[in-house]
């Protein structure tokens, strides 16, 4: 209960007193940043409730990415502007100030309770992301120290499964103008490994390498040599088009994620913004519910406690 001898010495004090009420502010930012964490809970429960592992179920991409825009506006707006009103409503009143003066500081406190809450926000999701970096980190060092110990032993597999670099040149160095006598799985490895050879270039399968395929084809399949050739040019052009088309899909990949990044920043900023203006505004309304309350005289208290008539102390 504030008398009126206190509150005028309180008012005649105010030139003197700081213009920030950091109480308030800590105290609108927490409350903003409570809810946030209560909002986004419920709209990540909200988004995984709505899809669903399986094909043409659950919502689309397109949808989850509007809903996901807009759970973020309201998040902003509703937790922004909590924290704005608290910091507003809850700070110290300033007698004998202009009005003006009076709506700043009020909206500045809301300003700084958005601010407070948004840095203890980003600092909690940063630290939480170094973690999962350094884990990852730590995970891909212990995959890479095993990699490391086994891969004297994976050298020697890797020229039997075709993935040795040196086994083209190898193989090279043992063709021979009559038949080959290398079994099936053997002649597959080398048919990998010269269509391996050929994609890693310029993509052209020379002419010795493809007369040679040719005999490898005609020798285990009774087909002519132009045939065989044939065969290898069939096969090699849908080889081509398959790496071209992954490497098209790989493109439109990259480009779909980048315009997703580009997107969530851009919305993440008017997000921000949002917040900003509405933890303001609603400072703003709650400081002028603050300085419309009616305090209570102790000498119009009766024997009981009641209040028998009410003062109205100037703001301004």
């Amino acid at each position: 209960m504030i008398t009126t001898a206190e509150y005028s010495t309180a008012a005649n004090d105010g030139p003197n007193r700081s213009g920030v009420s950091w109480a308030a502010i800590f105290a609108g930012a927490a409350a903003a940043a409570a809810l946030s964490l209560i909002l986004i809970v419920l709209g990540a429960g909200l988004g995984f409730a709505a899809t669903s592992p399986w094909a043409d179920e659950g919502a689309s991409a397109k949808t989850l990415g509007i809903s996901s825009i807009l759970w973020l506006l309201i998040t902003a707006i509703l937790a922004s502007g909590l924290g704005g009103y608290l910091a507003g409503r809850l700070r110290v009143k300033w007698a004998n100030l202009h009005g003006d003066e009076v709506y700043f500081r009020d909206t500045a406190h809301g300003f700084l309770a958005w601010a407070v809450a948004t840095l203890v926000t980003t600092a909690l999701v940063i630290g939480t992301a170094g973690n999962v970096v350094t884990a990852g980190a730590q995970a891909g060092a212990s995959v890479a120290s095993g990699a490391a110990t086994v891969a004297g032993s994976a050298a020697g597999g890797m020229a039997a499964n075709g993935n040795d670099p040196m086994g083209y040149f190898t193989d090279t160095l043992f063709r021979g103008e009559g038949p080959a006598p290398v079994s099936d799985d053997a002649v597959n490895g080398v048919a990998g490994r010269i269509f391996s050879k050929a994609m890693a270039g310029d993509g052209t399968l020379n002419a010795d390498d493809r007369a040679y395929l040719a005999q490898l084809v005609a020798q285990r399949t009774r087909l002519t040599q132009p045939e065989a050739e044939a065969r290898v040019d069939q096969v090699y052009a849908q080889l081509r088009k398959a790496a071209d088309d992954a490497k098209v899909a790989a493109k439109q990949a990259a480009d779909a994620a980048a315009e997703a990044a580009a997107w969530a920043s851009l919305w993440t900023f008017i997000a921000l913004l949002c917040g900003a203006f509405f933890a303001s505004l609603a400072a703003l309304f709650g400081g002028r519910q603050r300085d419309a309350a009616r305090y209570l005289d102790a000498h119009n208290l009766n024997v009981h406690g009641h209040a028998t008539q009410t003062t109205t102390v100037p703001v301004r």
